[in-house]
């Protein structure tokens, strides 16, 4: 009996079932009020008129021209951040420099900072009374309230999503097998193509996942930068909030309903990814203890 007893363990919080039954209820609850709730309202104001009125908000020219701005946006901004995230990652993980820690401070500013502050910034840079105002309108280059300037504040908001994904993982990988490559004669891009990025393709797959999804949902900074310009400068988030304020509650929904449905497609994507192992390794089983 002693011998049982040495071996038991303490007992744990919410080892008691009716505390464990009570906190997934109130987890539940909380999740079908704050998330459930609203993606169903949206599809349900989305389609309160029916379909034809549903897509004809679709194709009218303006919601089709916000639709396009935010492609555009996603597909100039997530590559560079994907580029940027990478050499960030590599640089930080596989090489010893001076000003390191600063380096991922200023990685993580997009993340503390509001990105409506942001927006405010990049006005007192490239607007007309900012730094490199007079210069870009002296050579008639418009950036601010333009497509320029949408690009920018999309790229400075998801700046560190991908570097942020790839920097833990390079970190516990270490850099030995990148040191193997190098002493059998890889070359440095060598080295980068054929070890580094296949160690981590999971985990930049689902930065680049999240990055996209920031992107397309993207409005405080690109409110400011913008003009909001209607079928000019707007994006969906943007021509949605002008729909809500026109009082056209239901192509407002119906717009919505696209983010929305970008948002499940991204939560099924992770989890895809997650099921491949990204940036996981699976527990080898152990040997049996033999008999003897």
């Amino acid at each position: 009996m002693s011998r049982l007893n040495t071996h038991r363990k303490p007992p744990r919080v919410g080892d008691q079932p009716l505390f464990r039954r009570l906190l997934i209820g109130v987890v539940l609850v909380l999740v079908a009020l704050i998330i459930v709730a609203p993606l169903v309202i949206i599809g349900v104001e989305a389609s309160a008129k029916g379909w034809a009125v549903y897509r004809d908000t679709i194709i009218h020219p303006d919601t089709r021209h916000a639709i396009m701005l935010t492609v555009l946006a996603a597909l100039v901004a997530v590559p560079v951040n994907t580029a940027f995230g990478i050499a960030a990652a590599w640089a930080i993980t596989k090489f010893d420099f001076w000003g390191k820690r600063f380096l991922l401070v200023l990685i993580e500013i997009p993340f503390s900072v509001s990105p409506i502050v942001a927006g405010v910034a990049y006005l007192f840079v490239y607007g007309l009374q900012g730094i490199f105002g007079p210069t870009l309108d002296a050579w008639d280059i418009k950036i601010l309230f333009a497509i320029p300037g949408i690009i920018l504040a999309s790229m400075f908001v998801t700046a560190p999503f991908v570097a942020r994904e790839l920097i833990p993982l390079m970190q516990a990988q270490g850099r030995d097998l990148e040191e193997a490559a190098t002493s059998l004669g890889a070359s440095g891009w060598r080295t980068f193509f054929s070890v580094t990025l296949p160690n981590v393709k999971w985990a930049l797959l689902y930065g680049v996942i999240l990055c996209n999804a920031r992107v397309m949902g993207e409005f405080g900074a690109v409110s400011v930068v913008s003009g909001n310009i209607r079928g000019q400068t707007n994006t969906l988030p943007l021509h949605i909030e002008l729909l809500y304020h026109d009082y056209q509650a239901t192509g407002a929904f119906a717009s919505a309903s696209i983010l929305a449905t970008i948002a499940v497609l991204t939560i099924i994507a992770k989890v895809a990814l997650e099921r491949q192992g990204a940036g996981r390794v699976r527990p080898q089983a152990k040997p049996a203890e033999s008999n003897s």
